[in-house]
């Protein structure tokens, strides 16, 4: 099976049987690979995303890559190499490794922090700054679209891009995403179009909200099923996702 292969779906129904993001032990999650290929085959999923968070000063892609391959050798399940990038400026840059990024086959982007053009800032900084007056939600909700799109562009040049907990900024925050213009979401989904990116619905962090996910499915945009867990035990396992 290709890389890609079992993993995208285009619309309707989440394949439950694909676990589009999950962590290990290189990074954000607790558990080696092995133990999370074991925990994904007694789960009953047929195809495994890793996407462990990076930054530029990750140095350990090239064991992490090799790790998964040597899975692959010993499971009929589908393994794909990716990983977890965050955008960190409102241009849409990306917080890249300094490793090679040939070893991915994949990306996920993610919005966790507001991007500045003095860095990204935590949901309680951004409070602060709409508590003073200094932005609004609607104008938060705006820039992180707008940073999104961006990012998805310049990650999706590289390699096949998802879309990892979009506008969860704004759930962190306590916002809901009714603030988001019509036009906004609609250049959202047009950007995940274009790039061809697939955008995950998060078990862990129940995002997006089911409007959300409702209006990316008229749009078209592929949907895909992401546990983003840090523990093996968590992986393919659903509840959010069966209410999606």
């Amino acid at each position: 099976m290709g890389a890609e292969q079992g993993f995208i779906t285009a619309g309707g129904t989440l394949d439950l049987t694909v676990d589009a993001h999950v962590h290990t032990g290189f990074a954000a999650g607790r558990d080696s690979i092995g133990v999370i290929v074991s925990a994904a085959d007694r789960a009953g999923l047929a195809a495994v995303t890793f996407a462990d968070q990076v930054g530029k000063d990750t140095t350990w892609l090239p064991a992490y890559a090799d790790a998964v391959r040597r899975a692959r050798r010993r499971t009929e399940l589908n393994l794909r190499i990716a990983a977890e990038v965050e955008v960190v400026q409102p241009d849409g840059w990306l917080a890249w490794p300094a490793a090679d990024l040939g070893h991915l086959e994949a990306l996920s982007v993610a919005v966790t922090r507001l991007p500045t053009d003095d860095g990204p800032l935590g949901p309680r900084e951004v409070r602060s700054l709409i508590a003073a007056g200094v932005l609004t939600e609607a104008g938060v909700a705006e820039i992180v679209v707008t940073a999104t799109v961006k990012g998805l562009e310049r990650a999706s040049r590289y390699v096949p891009t998802q879309l990892a907990r979009p506008l969860s900024l704004l759930q962190q925050m306590g916002v809901d995403d009714g603030v988001l213009s019509t036009e906004a979401l609609d250049h959202l989904a047009d950007a995940c179009r274009t790039t061809g990116t697939a955008v995950e619905v998060s078990e862990a962090w129940r995002s997006p909200s089911l409007r959300m996910v409702g209006r990316l499915r008229e749009a078209g945009v592929p949907l895909v099923a992401a546990s983003d867990a840090r523990y093996a035990g968590e992986v393919g396992h659903w509840q959010y996702l069966l209410r999606v």
